[in-house]
């Protein structure tokens, strides 16, 4: 092929977007701030259980996604599941709450569902990182679906979360069972506050090298892009926008133009709205354009 003719990359940069009176309204958002993909919650994020999907509203949403050209990428579990906890009750809405979720980004026709490795709850890591694998497998083998696969997040390790070490989600994978069904997605804000310093070309490169050597590149299938309002090794998660916290905009441009990584949907879960969403993936945008 002629390099002069081929088409320029593009990232497949996008944001979180609203479900609110229709999984088809979040679609309709992405082509509003100018996103590639999206990622969605599949129901009330605060709540265990949700309402079916209609025919009519399923109907739109796939006629909605070819006629924007923007096709959902990620499913975000919803904020209560702990597969990893030690409480019988917890547990059991957990593992109904997560295989519902599992059929719901499959009836969308939604490669990823994204989840929180879990809390321990006092249990220890150890234990919580078996318990998590566990439940993974059984939810999974429950669902019985295809086309779908689980990123376990990274995580800050704010309080008893799992998940902030590469080798925790190495060994939730391994033990699972099931680890062709599972990847990760890293969160840019979580790695940093769990101590992994990204904000250099040292930095990162160091980063990608441990992943590599711990989990393996090829189980890495998605970022969430957000800076961090605390420091390096806080184990604070709170997101900022991009370039405006602690890890900076040089992560950022490293991490879209490392051509090891940057074919993975990349979505923002940042403060600011929907004008914030657009005005920071203009920036994203420049940035893999070879601007600063």
């Amino acid at each position: 092929m002629n390099p002069a003719k081929s088409k320029p990359f593009s990232p497949l940069l996008g944001a979180h977007t609203s479900i609110a009176g229709g999984v088809f309204n979040a679609v309709k958002i992405g082509q509003e701030i100018g996103a590639a993909v999206i990622q969605i919650f599949s129901k009330n994020q605060r709540q265990w259980s949700g309402r079916p999907y209609s025919d009519e509203e399923l109907e739109t949403y796939f006629r909605l996604r070819e006629e924007t050209g923007i096709h959902p990428a990620l499913v975000h579990d919803t904020y209560l599941i702990n597969l990893a906890s030690p409480d019988a009750e917890t547990l059991k809405k957990s593992l109904a709450a997560f295989t519902d979720e599992i059929r719901r980004t499959a009836a969308l026709q939604i490669p990823y569902l994204v989840a929180h490795p879990g809390s321990h709850a006092g249990s220890g890591e150890e234990a919580g990182v078996r318990r998590a694998a566990e439940n993974l497998r059984r939810c999974w083998e429950s669902a019985a679906v295809s086309g779908v696969m689980i990123l376990l997040e990274t995580t800050a390790g704010q309080g008893s979360n799992l998940g902030y070490t590469f080798a925790q989600l190495r060994d939730m994978i391994a033990l699972s069972g099931v680890e062709a069904h599972l990847g990760v997605c890293v969160d840019t804000c979580h790695v940093f506050a769990a101590g992994y310093d990204i904000r250099s070309a040292e930095g990162w490169e160091a980063t990608v090298q441990e992943f590599d050597r711990v989990i393996g590149l090829p189980k890495l299938k998605a970022f969430h892009f957000n800076d961090s309002l605390h420091p390096l090794g806080s184990r604070k998660d709170r997101h900022e926008r991009i370039g405006r916290g602690e890890i900076g905009a040089e992560a950022f441009r490293l991490i879209l133009n490392d051509a090891r990584v940057n074919r993975r949907p990349m979505i923002l879960e940042i403060p600011g709205g929907r004008d914030a969403d657009k005005a920071d993936l203009d920036l994203l945008r420049g940035m893999a354009a070879g601007g600063r």
